[in-house]
């Protein structure tokens, strides 16, 4: 029976890595970068953890002494998942977009994470589409904003694929060489030590988003 023991586990990105491999990685990226209900699903912490875990990913598909052409595919299916995550955000926000406004919340919607998004896409207009994949919540809904709004789809398209394959390949690449520095270095590796590091990147990335959404709140 799912219960909170199991709902928590899902705010784990090491338990995609472990239990679902790269499929499941990719499937949470789609998720979480093009449906309005996979904003609680883990982002940039997911990414950092599959660089970590980029010797077992793709096992038995590319050799281990080839790292370099596993972490070029990682990165390539993570960033494919994204690109088709955003596209598919888009589609929901063109065609269902104006009724999200007036939606109540719910477990898998926040009705405020839309409006942040429109605020920010608003002030930040294209760029935001490239911008928020290194922001948690407002990568989640920028696509479906960019629906609602009519955004043009080329220029979507192109900063929806640049920004997907520079998400993956910052995080992922940092999360694989920081991990090797440490274990040719220092005999540590972080895969065993992933609970402080996953709330690390969680902190960084969230509090400068939620600092910001506070100020502006406080001006009005």
């Amino acid at each position: 029976m799912f219960d909170l023991l199991h709902f928590t586990d899902l705010l784990q990105p090491q338990w995609y890595v472990t239990h679902g491999g790269i499929l499941l990685i990719m499937f949470v990226v789609f998720a979480e970068t093009g449906l309005f209900a996979g904003f609680f699903l883990p982002g940039d912490s997911l990414l950092f953890v599959a660089g970590v875990f980029s010797h077992q990913l793709l096992e038995g598909f590319i050799p281990a002494d080839q790292i370099e052409l596993r972490l070029a595919m990682i990165i390539i299916l993570i960033s494919l998942s994204g690109i088709l995550g955003n596209i598919f955000g888009y589609w929901f926000g063109a065609k269902s977009g104006p009724r999200l406004y007036q939606k109540t919340d719910s477990l898998l919607f926040k009705h405020q994470h839309l409006v942040n998004a429109r605020n920010y896409y608003d002030k930040h207009g294209a760029m935001t589409i490239f911008v928020a994949r290194f922001i948690p919540f407002i990568r989640t809904f920028a696509p479906i904003v960019a629906g609602t709004v009519s955004m043009n789809y080329r220029k979507f398209l192109i900063y929806n694929i640049t920004g997907s394959f520079a998400w993956s390949i910052v995080m992922v690449l940092a999360g694989h060489y920081l991990n090797q520095f440490l274990i040719d270095h220092y005999n540590y590796d972080l895969s065993t030590h992933l609970g402080y590091i996953v709330l690390g990147i969680v902190l960084v990335t969230t509090i400068p988003f939620v600092f910001k959404m506070l100020v502006s709140g406080s001006k009005k």
